[in-house]
């Protein structure tokens, strides 16, 4: 679209798939705000096909030789909207306008921002999750889960979305069960939140469910030495 500007004089390459709109004013592929870029280094970007980029949005280039920032195939990236150097975006995400993302966060498929919200570098966004209008989030976001607030907590599944993305009824009910017993258990005993999760692979029929097992292993993963954790959340114990 008018005014859109792809590309940048520099080392290295922006590549761009099929069938994407640039919006207008959008910039697409220029050098990365990160301070530790050195001038002269190769820097990358490559977007996959189907994008829709609107208006006033930037996507820059990865911040050293050795990295890259990636989009994926089909997402729309509304209005005003920022992804900073080595972000990782997979494939049928929305962004809503003014969705910010710092540097080398990495955001699954199938999520869903409102508008207005802040992603901490580093962070990792799990598929099919969805982060509440003005949150600010400074953790991970594990897959199926719904987040809001300030410095955004946990409020429970993403029951909307995965409707809407036809899990059927039968995993929807697992799903509710698990999380329950990880972040609202009955027993007290049960402190931690690795303790509730080997209750959840001791449950015989909700082990055998492949998205329980997926969701355990996002929380799992999140508790990485290299990971931030997962956004805070309110553990009701029942007495």
């Amino acid at each position: 679209m008018v005014g859109a500007v792809v590309g940048d004089d520099l080392p290295g390459h922006t590549v761009i798939g099929c069938n994407n709109t640039i919006g207008h004013h959008a910039v697409v592929g220029a050098k990365c705000q990160d301070m530790k870029y050195k001038p002269g280094n190769e820097c990358f970007l490559e977007i996959g096909a189907n994008n829709e980029i609107r208006e006033h949005t930037s996507i820059h280039r990865s911040s050293k030789p050795s990295d890259i920032t990636v989009i994926g195939d089909n997402n729309l990236i509304m209005g005003s909207c920022h992804i900073a150097h080595d972000c990782k975006v997979g494939s049928n995400n929305v962004f809503a306008n003014n969705t910010l993302l710092a540097g080398h966060v990495v955001v699954e498929d199938h999520a869903h921002t409102a508008g207005a919200i802040v992603v901490h570098q580093f962070c990792h966004i799990g598929s099919f999750s969805f982060i509440g209008g003005g949150s600010v989030v400074s953790q991970d976001i594990p897959k199926y889960m719904m987040v809001s607030g300030e410095r955004a907590q946990l409020r429970g599944l993403n029951l909307e979305g995965l409707r809407r993305h036809g899990f059927s009824v039968a995993e929807i009910r697992s799903l509710r069960a698990a999380y329950r017993k990880i972040f609202m258990p009955i027993n007290a005993n049960l402190r931690g939140v690795e303790d509730r999760m080997v209750q959840v692979e001791q449950d015989e029929e909700l082990v055998l469910v492949p998205t329980v097992r997926s969701m355990l292993q996002s929380i799992r993963d999140s508790f990485a030495e290299d990971r931030r954790g997962i956004c805070k959340f309110r553990s009701w114990i029942e007495t």
